[in-house]
């Protein structure tokens, strides 16, 4: 699936590009409502019936033939893997943001300070999708440090922080710094399979790896997919001459196909980046902590004040910095308790579908009682 509005998807099939409605009737759990990125299967095409003359149509008008429907998305196929975070309404469900990938790159611009809290949620989230993160910084060319290759002091700080185990490159869509090293990353191998989409095939006709774009607003993804397209296809907002930021664009998840390989899903700015998931998206964003956890005296220490943590240990000869173990605290507290909503959801609809099968089996009981016992 490429593109999903509100009633109707456009995707990619073997016959090419085409469109497709969503099933009728309510999703009962978002998370498996279809998504950029989805492998979908189809109703098969069929006709409608014609349209029932209108009231006052005058007599011998003839009827409109016959309308030849889209066809209609009735199952999403299993996901390899999937970016999800906690949904922002009160039922404690995920909103899947893409299916499918295997890489999230996570975005932010050097222009702006560097938000380590923030840089660790998203790759927190991206860990948990079962993908692989990739920091990537724009707007290279006008980062205030004299070399654009090379970071200024308070970014590579943050950067041997936060990013743990992950790539980091530094681009410039405006002069192409880092765009062939970002294009060799998304040409890759990978185990997506695709059909052709317009004139640059995917999967089994080219190799490529299926990447989905996360960050704020004004970071510079669309103008980075256009960079990589060599073309102006997604819009892009104005940059403001106060500070640099630039503005909301991009409005909704869109998957693209790029020349040299690869697909990449553009996505709006995130403003909520609540965690979802088993919580091992955080021990993986906090690899040293965890390595650091094997070593401490007790098998359950939670590194606060337990004697023979070496975690704890780690902080006061400075190898971890304390702002990182208290980053890791409120992200693991976080996602345990989200975990727990999510337990007490699912309990409370199975609760609900089991009172459902009792109120129909005493239905049914009363029933034969009321003819004699006949069926």
């Amino acid at each position: 699936m490429l593109r999903r509005d509100r009633h109707r998807c456009d995707l990619i099939t073997e016959q090419g590009p085409g469109a497709a409605g969503l099933a009728p009737g309510p999703v009962s759990d978002p998370e498996h409502a279809p998504c950029t990125g989805d492998w979908v299967a189809l109703a098969p095409v069929s006709s409608r019936a014609p349209a029932t003359a209108s009231p006052g149509t005058p007599p011998g008008t003839p009827e409109p033939a016959g309308i030849q429907a889209e066809p209609v998305i009735v199952e999403v196929l299993t996901r390899r893997t999937a970016l999800v975070r906690s949904g922002a309404s009160r039922r404690s469900t995920g909103q899947v943001l893409a299916a499918n990938i295997d890489l999230v790159l996570v975005v932010a611009a050097i222009t702006e300070s560097p938000r380590p809290a923030r840089l660790e949620r998203l790759i927190a989230l991206a860990w948990e999708s079962g993908a692989t993160p990739l920091l990537v910084l724009t707007k290279a060319d006008a980062a205030p440090s004299a070399d654009p290759a090379h970071l200024d002091p308070s970014w590579q700080a943050a950067v041997e922080a936060v990013a743990t185990g992950i790539r980091t490159l530094t681009v410039s869509a405006r002069s192409g710094l880092g765009l062939e090293g970002l294009r060799g990353e998304l040409a890759g191998a990978s185990a997506v399979e695709s059909a052709p989409i317009g004139s640059a095939p995917i999967g089994r006709s080219s190799a490529g790896r299926s990447a989905v774009l996360v960050g704020p607003s004004g970071v510079g993804k669309s103008t980075l997919v256009n960079a990589l397209l060599g073309t102006d296809r997604l819009a892009v907002g104005a940059v403001r001459g106060t500070d640099g930021k630039g503005r909301h664009t991009t409005v909704r998840r869109e998957l693209v196909a790029l020349p040299s390989g690869g697909v990449l899903i553009d996505t709006p700015g995130i403003r909520g980046i609540g965690l979802w998931g088993s919580g091992d998206g955080v021990d993986s964003a906090f690899a040293e902590i965890t390595d650091l956890a094997a070593g401490c005296h007790f098998t359950d220490c939670e590194h606060r004040t337990e004697p023979g943590c070496a975690v704890l240990a780690a902080v006061e000869d400075g190898s971890l910095p304390a702002r990182r173990l208290t980053s890791y605290r409120k992200l693991q507290r976080e996602s345990a308790w989200m975990r727990s909503r999510e337990d007490a959801r699912l309990a409370a609809e199975e609760r609900a579908r089991w009172k459902s099968i009792h109120r129909e089996q005493r239905r049914m009981y009363a029933d034969r009682q009321r003819h004699g016992g006949r069926r």
